[in-house]
C-alpha cells in the first residue's frame, strides 16, 4: 500500500475543488489506480478539515461496544463505511470495515482487541539455574548434559584443526542440500 504524504492529498483535494477535473482525471493524471482514494480523502476533507487528511500517529483502541454501535449505525441506516466513519469522527473507514469482517466470522467475540497479550508482573524464573532448588539427580543430569556438549565441540574442533579445508568442504556439502530440500517444498 502507497503511503501519500499530507501535502500531496492536499494538493490533490485543492486541485479537485477548484478545477474542472473529476476524479477519474485526476487519478489518471497522477497515476493513481483508481478514483475512490482521492474521493475518500475529499470527503475526509469536507468534514474534518486538514485533519482528515492526516495519517494518526497513535493507534487508538476501540471499545467492543463502540464497534458494536458502529456496525449497528451501518446496518440501519445503510451507511458507507466513509459516511459512518465521518458520523463516528473517524478518519480511517477501512477499519470499519475490518471490524465488519471480524463481525461476521467471528461474532462479537471477533471485535476484542488484538495483539501481544500485557507482559507478567512478575519474570519466569528460570529452572535451569543452579540455585540449589534441584534434586542431585537433576544436577547430575545438568552435568552429563553439559559434558556432552563439551565433548562433541572438542570433537568438532580436532576434526578442523587436523584439516581445515575438509571440515568446512563437509558441512558446507550440508549446508547446501538442506536449502534445496527446503526450495522444493
Amino acid at each position: 500500500m502507497v503511503k501519500y504524504s499530507e501535502e500531496f492529498k492536499l494538493k490533490l483535494v485543492n486541485e479537485y475543488l477548484a478545477g474542472p477535473l473529476g476524479y477519474p482525471l485526476l487519478a489518471r493524471k497522477y497515476g493513481m489506480s483508481s478514483r475512490g482514494q482521492i474521493e475518500r480523502w475529499v470527503r475526509a476533507f469536507r468534514a474534518f478539515g486538514k485533519e482528515g487528511l492526516r495519517r494518526k500517529q497513535k493507534n487508538r483502541v476501540y471499545s467492543v461496544q463502540f464497534k458494536l454501535d458502529v456496525l449497528h449505525f451501518m446496518k440501519q441506516t445503510g451507511a458507507s463505511y466513509q459516511d459512518t466513519a465521518i458520523e463516528f469522527k473517524m478518519h480511517d473507514p477501512t477499519l470499519i470495515a475490518e471490524w465488519k469482517r471480524a463481525f461476521l466470522a467471528k461474532g462479537a467475540g471477533g471485535l476484542r482487541t488484538k495483539g501481544r497479550p500485557p507482559m507478567a508482573k512478575k519474570p519466569k524464573k528460570n529452572p535451569d539455574t543452579p540455585n540449589g532448588t534441584m534434586s542431585r539427580e537433576e544436577q547430575l543430569e545438568r552435568e552429563n548434559e553439559l559434558l556432552r556438549l563439551e565433548v562433541a565441540y572438542l570433537k568438532k574442533l580436532k576434526a578442523f584443526q587436523e584439516n581445515p579445508n575438509a571440515y568446512l568442504e563437509k558441512h558446507k556439502q550440508r549446508w547446501h542440500s538442506n536449502s534445496k530440500k527446503k526450495d522444493s517444498d
